[in-house]
This record gives C-alpha cells, structure tokens and sequence, in this order.
C-alpha cells in the first residue's frame, strides 16, 4: 500500500457536464455516485438554497471517491469526481479543459435532436476517443451502447437511485479496461490557468525548502535524524538518563554527583561538536533571512516536502514488517522456542525501530534547542560561518507568536529542556510583553481523539493522522480577538497537547512510569484540563488521577490550582448524560475516597478530590457524538460532534472567564520548578492507583517486621558464638550450623509471608510483588548468615593470633634482654656519648620489632 498527497495521486476522472436546462440536479445525482448519505456538492434542492446562483456558474469541484476494501464499495479504485457548475454551453475555456483532461465524460442534455444547442458539443464528444456517457432528460431507455466506450441513458420518469446504479456499472465497466488517468497537479500546467504556488512569495519559501530537501533526500529517512540532526537521539537521550540519575544519588553522593555533572558537561561538548550540519544550516539561514510571509511559506513547504519523503520507504518497511511477522506467527503455530524464532524477533524489533524512525519539522526545532543548550551550558562562542546559536530562542519565538505549535515535552527523551523552554519564552515575553494567558491541557488514552478535538475546537492543526500520533507535549499560543476581549482577563489561550496514555511501545512500569509523570506535568501546568475518554467507562483515567493528586500532595512547595472536565468521545446515545448519572455518582466517590486515603498517606488536610482539583459532577462531565456519520473513509463527518464541540467551547471559555490565567513568567517558573519536582519525586509514579501505594507500604512494613525477627535470631546466635569463642570453647564456625540455628525462625517468617499473601484482603494487588519480597527475604537471609559468619571468621583470627604473641612474649623478653646485655657491653666506652647510644639501640630495636611482626603474621 502506497501512500501519496491526493494532488499527486494518478486516478481516474470522471467529469459530469450540463448543456442547457434540465429539471434534474446534477449535483444531486454525483452525489449519489460518491455518497448517498452525504451532499458532497451543494445542489439545488439542499437546506438554505436558492433558484438564482450569483457565484457557482463556471466553478468546477472536484471531489474522490475513495473504497473501503468491502464487497459493497461502489467503485474498487479511487475516482476523482469532476463538477463543472452551471451551464457547460455558456462556459467554454472550463469546458474544453474538463473534456480534455477526464477519463470519463458524463453529460446532461436536455434531448438528442438535432436542433438543440447542444448538438455540435455532443458531436465532438462521439468523435472523441474519451469514452461518454449521454444522459437525456426526454427519453426513458435503459441503457443503450452507441458504438464502444460510447453510451446514452434516459432520464424521464426514473428514480435517482435507478439511474445512479446504472451509472455505477457503465462508469465500473469503462474503467475497469485501459482508460486515461489524471494528476491535480497537472492541472497547473493548463495554459491560462493560475495557481497559489506561482506567487514570488510561496516560490521563494519552496526554493529554501527545496534546498535542504535535497540534502536530506542523500539518505534514507530513518538514518536522517542520526545523520543530519546528531544533537538529539543519543547524545540528548543519555544526557536526560545521567540528570534524571542526578535526582537520585546513592552511595558517595558529592564524588558520584562531580562524576554525572563531568559526564553532562562532556555530553553538551560533543553536541557541540557535532553540531551544524548543513541542512540546519540552511534552515536557521532561512528562518533568520525571510520575511515573514516567505517565511511561513518556506515552513509549510518543508513540512510538506518532508512528509513526501517517507512514502517510498515507510511503505517497504511496513511490507517486511508483514513479511517478518508471518515468519514469527508461522514458528509460533509450530510451538518451537529455537533460536530461530528469537532471531525473527530480534529482526521485527529492528524493523519496528526503523518505523518509528519518523522525521518531521518538530525534529529540526528540536536540534535547535540542543544546539541552544549544549553551546549556552558551555558558554561557548560561535565559530566563524556558523550560525549565531544566541538567536535560536528568538527566532522560535517569532515562529510561537505567529501560531506555531513549539515542543514542550520531548516525546522521545521524554524529558523538558528547561534551559531551551526558558529562554523561548523569555523571548516570548520581551516581544509580546510578561501577556497573561489561560493554559488548557488535554489528557487521555491513545488515539482517543485528543488532537482532533483541540484542531476542531480553535482550528489549530496538531497531528492527526493514523500511525502518527503525538509524542511528548506541544504548546500553542490562540489569541483572544478583539470582539470578546474584554469579557477576559486574559490575552491568550495556551494551549497543550500530549501524548496518549497507556501507548503499546511503552511496557510494564515504564509505560506506567511515564504515564503518571506525564499527566502529573500536564494537569500541573493547566488552569484546566480536559481528560479525554473514548466511550462512557472513566476507570483507565481515574487510575492516573490517582497518582496525580497524590504527587501534588507530595510536592508541597508548588502551588497548584488546576481543574478539569472529563469528556466522553463516541457516545451515541442522545440519554448518556441521564442513564450515566450512577456512573458518575461512583466515580466521584471513587476519586474522593482515594484523595482522603492519599492525604492519610501524605499527612494533607484534603477531604475529598475537588479540594485537590477543582472537579463539579454535575457540570464537568461532556459526552460527544462519535466524530464519523458512518465508516470511513467516505464517512463524513457527524454534525453532532461539530456542535459537541462548540458547546464544549462555550463552556469552557464561561469557566475561563471567571479565571485571571497566569503571566508568562509565572508560566516559565511553573515549568521549571514542576519539572524539577517530578525528577525529585520517583515513588509514586510506579503505581497504578494510590491504592496501591497504600498497600505496597503497609508490604514494606510488614518487611521490615519479617527482616527485624531475622535480624534479632540472628544477633542471639552471634552473641552465642562470640561467647564461646572468648571462652576458647568455639574455633571454626560452618555455614551449614549456622543455616540450621536460622532453620526455625526462617521457616516461620516464610510461612508468615505465604499467609500474608494469600489471606490478605488485597492479596489480588500483592501477587505483582510475591516474587519480588520472596527473593528479597531470601537475599536479607543469606546475606545476614554470610554476615555473620565473616564477622565470627575475624574474631577466631584475631584470637589465634592474640594467643600466638602470648606464646612468643617470654622468649622475645628473654632475646631483648640478652640483646640489651650486648650492646651494653659492646658501647661502655662511649657511654657519655649520648647520641651513639641512641643510634645503636635505635637500630637494635628496628631489627627486633620487624622479626616480631614478621613472626607473629606466620
């Protein structure tokens, strides 16, 4: 399956043309060819129409039919669906274009005879090779093959779903042999014929664009990223891994925190190094150079030219995916565990990482401000041609002022680069002024309709497409206009879009991890949050909340006031909001009890969930009609949602209202000291409710009681054997004894733990940890026994060897003595001179002390 912008898509065009007046809608009748449940063209007889038309005569839409891949798909390609508006006879230059460049010709004509002002067009259409298809209004034959690729149908007292079936089988039959197919874009080269693209300003900002695309089109795309863009991947993957260790020191702290803050710096050096590339360099060239209409268009057409470069690769990737992974379900199906299926495996985890490898103008902002941190920790000065790296901040915020969205979280790293988000919005304020804003965060699961929701509701254009979801967080600046500013008290709304929750590449307690530090951020920075929920069931979002509220009880320094509003996406039924009041009733009482039992863990005064964040039940609870009439692709889109959402608009600017926002700077400290708080904070984020920690330290309570029984048999024993050993009684303690005077009390302790386990009122939650504590009692165990044992090794050592320079003494005193006698006798004559004597026996003594040592050691 190829991939392909629809304007350079070669598809099949059939062009539906009216010469003179009829009765019958031809808008309506292509309607019923492309959707019958939709009007893709306006026509005559839909709501809010009228007789005169004052601006469609001559202009031709252009519409695609697009299958589902299902038996009952009028067409099995896709079909462009050409209209050429009023009256074709009166409009010759679109005419002769559509005639010449469709696939098909399909034509309305009042009759066939000869008289009729339509007879000359007609006459040139049957000389044409183009196939035809003639619709007469005073005729009422079926279907009548003139000669081939030419047919006539009557129109008069038929139904529109009878002619429109018929025209599905003749237009299915022509195109299913040889037929001429057609390219939008060629359009732009029908002389006389002028488009946006020819305008000096969109051709310079394509050039710019054009430039570093092919620079970028040397490699593949998943090697561009590590090619062109080598700030961020490892280097920046491994800096956020030794910070976020920084946090948590163990050990010698002030030498391991010297030695993380060494292996930082040499990381910010070889970005340094390695910084600049060349299509950086003429990206930051022409972001500095353009003016700003240029440059808008030189960013639209690099996003779009790089989303042109996948296309070729991501499809092979996604067919050796298929490929690899019918290899795996193949062996599977065979129940072998050979090396064979870990090698496909490893491949498929290869070939995954190759499709991940997605490229995007987010990536190219994000070198920027790698770029920006690694030069500006160094404090280093550019070298001549390079880029001034001083100016990224600027330039970025140039680019947030205008609407564009900027990334606040990196989704890959998952981790806030405080110095790069700083310093942009200090930029930010110096331009716009310290403007207070109203931020609106959005959370939710994965592909439930986040980003969608936020275009919808301020037109803005996050991500959406399938397989492309948002990674990390990005923020964007919305005006308040003039009309209602002054009902506000704020300038703008800061918007936050993020990842989905509970992604399917992140596993276990990373995914976990992530999520709860990731909500935790994004519900922190809010005035509002809106927690998006697919269906009626809020049971994966309440578990997230949990947490949050419980890191917001731990971070005590910040001071938080967030809100939210839970929506409910895909609801059908029109009574949700009444069937579901039970439901809603429960979920309140499940978030306050939780709130009551994590300030109970926290020692905070809350008594419910909404004193944490401010939540009503009864008011900020939303539920939305599913956003398709139908199933795509030629779904269109439910009207209902279109209203859900404007109302969810109105609703929350009433609460935003009433809401002072906060100022740009308070923005920028918000960020940096929550995210300083969330790299501080490492416990809570490890669990999934705040049930669950409940229970994880009352297990580590009980663990410390079973360790304190082991710990305390364990002194008894020693302070036994210590005593015998004084006593001389003891020479040689075995492990093996001292595992059989543990015996007793381990085996109660272990019996203790299997009751704990399997009698406990949340043994259902333990069983994740059994195996974990198990192990660790059994390492407690041992290590204790090991402990011991090294501890009564020395005393037994130091004993012997006490007892060994006992049995030497007598005979070293009786050696010293004799010694002394000597050198007595030997120095009596130079016994007034004082410093000799001491020389000598200074010698003497030195020679004696060593062969003692040496003595003693055997």
């Amino acid at each position: 399956m190829k991939s392909l912008p629809i304007c350079k898509s070669e598809t099949p065009m059939v062009s539906f043309l009216r010469l003179g007046s009829l009765s019958l809608s031809k808008s309506q009748l292509m309607n019923t060819l492309i959707n019958d449940r939709h009007n893709t063209f306006f026509h005559r007889n839909c709501p809010g129409s009228t007789k005169s038309r004052h601006l469609m005569d001559g202009v031709a839409e252009i519409a695609w039919y697009c299958p589902a891949g299902k038996p009952n798909d009028a067409f099995t390609d896709c079909i462009a669906f050409c209209n050429l508006h009023g009256d074709a006879l009166a409009i010759e230059k679109q005419r002769d274009i559509l005639m010449e460049k469709s696939s098909v010709n399909v034509v309305l004509v009042p009759t066939l005879e000869k008289s009729d002002k339509s007879s000359a067009v007609i006459s040139d259409l049957l000389k044409s090779p183009k196939p035809l298809i003639i619709l007469l209004a005073d005729n009422n034959c079926g279907v009548v093959k003139m000669k081939k690729g030419k047919y006539k149908m009557g129109l008069k007292d038929r139904s529109l779903s009878d002619v429109s079936e018929e025209l599905k089988k003749i237009i299915g039959d022509i195109l299913s042999g040889p037929h001429a197919s057609f390219q939008l874009e060629t359009m732009a080269e029908v002389s006389g014929i002028r488009v946006d693209e020819d305008d000096k300003d969109c051709q310079k900002g394509k050039s710019d664009a054009e430039q570093i695309m092919n620079v970028l089109a040397r490699l593949e795309v998943s090697k561009i990223k590590d090619t062109f863009l080598p700030c961020q991947g490892q280097l920046w993957n491994k800096w956020c891994r030794i910070n976020k260790e920084l946090y948590h020191l163990k050990g010698h702290i002030e030498k391991e925190k010297c030695q993380k803050q060494q292996e930082l710096m040499l990381i910010r050096r070889d970005q340094c190094t390695a910084s600049c590339s060349e299509p950086m360099k003429l990206f930051i060239e022409s972001l500095s150079s353009l003016p700003s209409t240029d440059k808008e268009y030189f960013l639209k057409w690099t996003q779009i030219l790089i989303d042109a470069l996948p296309t070729n690769d991501l499809t092979s990737i996604l067919q050796s995916y298929d490929a690899k992974w019918s290899e795996v379900l193949a062996l599977k199906k065979k129940h072998t565990k050979s090396d064979q299926l870990k090698e496909k495996k490893t491949e498929l985890d290869q070939i995954i990482k190759l499709q991940s490898a997605t490229f995007g103008l987010e990536h190219i902002f994000r070198e920027m401000g790698q770029i920006y941190e690694a030069h500006a920790s160094l404090q280093k000065q550019r070298k001549r041609g390079q880029p001034d790296w001083s100016k990224y901040p600027e330039l970025a915020a140039e680019l947030m002022i205008s609407g564009h969205p900027m990334e606040l979280m990196d989704g890959d790293a998952r981790h806030v680069p405080l110095t790069w988000i700083c310093s942009l919005l200090d930029e930010v304020i110096k331009k716009l002024g310290d403007k207070r804003v109203f931020v609106l965060s959005v959370l939710g699961v994965q592909s439930s309709g986040k980003s969608t929701m936020l275009n919808a509701m301020f037109g803005l254009q996050f991500t959406v497409s399938a397989g492309r979801c948002t990674k990390g967080a990005f923020m964007q600046l919305v005006k308040v206009s003039e009309e209602i500013k002054k009902d506000f008290q704020f300038d703008y709304v800061l918007v936050v879009d993020t990842e989905g929750l509970r992604a399917l590449e992140l596993e276990g307690n990373a995914s976990l991890h992530h999520d709860n530090e990731l909500a935790t951020f994004v519900v922190g920075l809010g005035n509002m949050t809106l927690i998006n929920i697919m269906g009626e069931n809020p049971a994966e979002m309440q578990d997230v909340l949990q947490i949050v509220v419980q890191a917001f009880m731990r971070m005590k320094k910040i001071k938080f006031s967030p809100s939210c509003i839970f929506v409910h996406q895909n609801v059908t039924d029109i009574a949700a909001a009444e069937k579901n009041m039970d439901g809603k009733r429960r979920l309140q009482e499940k978030l306050d009890q939780m709130a009551k039992l994590a300030a109970k863990e926290e020692v905070c005064d809350a008594e419910c969930f909404s004193d944490v964040i401010a939540f009503d039940v009864q008011k900020d609870v939303k539920y939305f009609a599913q956003l398709w009439e139908g199933s795509p692709p030629m779904a269109p889109p439910n009207p209902g949602y279109s209203e859900s959402i404007q109302e969810l608009k109105t609703f929350i600017l009433s609460k935003a209202s009433q809401s002072k926002g906060i100022t740009l700077s308070q923005f920028k400290s918000k960020i940096h000291d929550l995210w300083n708080a969330l790299m501080n904070e490492n416990f809570v984020f490890s669990f999934k409710n705040t049930l669950e920690i409940a229970v994880y330290r009352k297990l580590e309570v009980q663990y410390g009681n079973w360790t304190w029984a082991l710990r305390s048999n364990m002194l008894t024993i020693e302070n036994g054997l210590y005593t015998r050993i004084e006593n001389g009684n003891l020479d040689k303690v075995e492990l093996n004894y001292l595992h059989k005077e543990m015996n007793k009390t381990y085996g109660e302790i272990k019996k203790a733990m299997t009751t704990y386990f399997n009698d406990d009122k949340d043994k259902e939650m333990l069983v994740q940890w059994r195996g974990q504590f198990e192990n660790k009692i059994k390492e407690f165990h041992d290590e204790q026994v090991r402990g011991v044992k090294r501890k009564l090794d020395e005393v037994i050592q130091q004993k012997n060897a006490c007892k060994k320079l006992d049995d030497k003494k007598t005979e070293f005193e009786n050696k010293l003595l004799q010694k002394s006698k000597e050198l007595a006798h030997q120095l009596k004559d130079k016994a007034k001179d004082e410093e000799e004597l001491k020389k000598h026996f200074n010698s003497v003594w030195s020679d004696l002390s060593r062969e003692l040592a040496f003595r003693v050691s055997q």
